[in-house]
């Protein structure tokens, strides 16, 4: 089976980094395009032997992107077209369609409560998704969290399935060799207690709030991995107070990390932590909280449907908070205190098994792509 993925950009994300997980474990023949911004993912997936096309699109309005898509798509004969992200899935759905592919899926990674990949929902913003939507075959949510939201739009429910993210979970097992080799490379003293965070710097993940919490707690560090536009912003604020020499941003970190990188790795970043953090209030699924938790962190967390779609027990390490900053600081000042010992992998961690997502998603191809001897019945 020959399929087709198209996304929207190919900086460090989650939608993006998951994308090039599931191509390492999808059983079919893949090629990418991203519509715009081919970055540090975009090399990894070619490092992982998948080709990626930059589609050189200017902007939201760039309907010549339209034609040369298709004809990206009718050239390479493809049975399936999978697409990624909100631009990504708009003309991507329509490009395929085009081109004479109606077997077409689309992955809902980014449907918050009150936002689309970090931007205020509309009703335009509906009304176009809801056009293109028909134009595919079905739409994979990343959470049953995300099913609902779809089906509260108005996407049919027959037309939704649910697989959801997925990490390499074996990679983020604790390491205390990693944990001092990081602090190292870091200046972090070996005995500071790290409270972390990662995310793209933007200011509907709120690491403003984290940034508050930790000012508050004398004896804490703040280490977040990350980038955006929120940078410069949240350095000032840590300079206002008073705990600039206390937070440190070690900028985006491509994961797993490409060939001949002296970096941290992000599983060697977790380890260098104490507790993790996510203030964010509007999450789609929630995988650093996964990735904190497969790494052994006690996990702190605003909103988070990949450990609210399961059992109560499934994650015992993590506990969800309110949403100010003296909250946060009052969690983790009982924290510094009790210093727990690394916990367990938890159920969590082990159910969002990359290679079980990947399973899943083949699965559905299959369903979309009938076989040779499917077609003769």
């Amino acid at each position: 089976m020959r399929v087709l993925h198209v996304i929207t950009g190919l900086g460090i994300g989650g939608a993006e980094q998951q994308l090039r997980l599931l191509l390492r474990h999808l059983p079919v023949q893949g090629r990418v395009v991203t519509l715009t911004n081919p970055g540090a993912v975009a090399a990894g997936i070619e490092a992982d032997g998948t080709p990626v096309t930059h589609l050189g699109m200017t902007g939201n309005r760039d309907l010549g992107a339209l034609p040369r898509l298709a004809r990206i798509v009718r050239q390479g004969r493809y049975d399936l077209v999978h697409t990624h992200l909100y631009r990504a899935c708009v003309y991507g759905r329509a490009a395929a369609r085009i081109a004479g592919v109606r077997r077409i899926v689309a992955t809902e990674h980014s449907l918050g409560a009150h936002q689309i990949e970090g931007r205020p929902l509309s009703a335009g913003t509906r009304a176009l998704y809801l056009a293109s939507e028909r134009l595919g075959t079905s739409t994979v949510a990343v959470s049953p969290s995300v099913a609902r939201r779809l089906a509260d739009w108005g996407v049919p429910e027959e037309r939704i399935r649910v697989v959801p993210n997925g990490i390499e979970t074996a990679r983020f097992a604790y390491d205390p060799a990693a944990r001092r080799r990081t602090r190292a490379a870091l200046g972090l003293p070996e005995d500071a207690y790290v409270v972390g965070g990662v995310g793209r710097l933007a200011p509907g993940k709120r690491f403003d709030l984290l940034v508050r919490a930790v000012a508050a707690v004398p004896e804490a560090r703040l280490l977040l991995v990350g980038e955006g536009g929120e940078r410069e912003e949240l350095l000032r604020l840590a300079r206002e107070l008073g705990a600039a020499d206390r937070v440190l941003l070690t900028g985006a970190c491509a994961d797993p990390p490409p060939a001949g990188s002296t970096g941290p790795s992000l599983p060697g970043l977790l380890a260098a932590m104490d507790v993790f953090v996510s203030a964010s209030p509007d999450e789609a699924f929630g995988l650093a909280v996964v990735e904190a938790l497969a790494a052994g962190l006690p996990v702190l967390y605003a909103a988070c449907p990949a450990i609210e779609d399961l059992p109560a027990d499934a994650a015992p390490g993590a506990r969800r908070t309110g949403g100010s900053a003296p909250e946060l600081a009052a969690a983790l000042r009982d924290l510094a205190v009790a210093r727990p010992a690394r916990l367990p992998v938890p159920e969590a961690a082990r159910h969002y098994d990359i290679a079980r997502s990947a399973r899943q998603l083949a699965s559905l191809y299959d369903q979309a792509v009938p076989t040779p001897s499917t077609r003769l019945n």
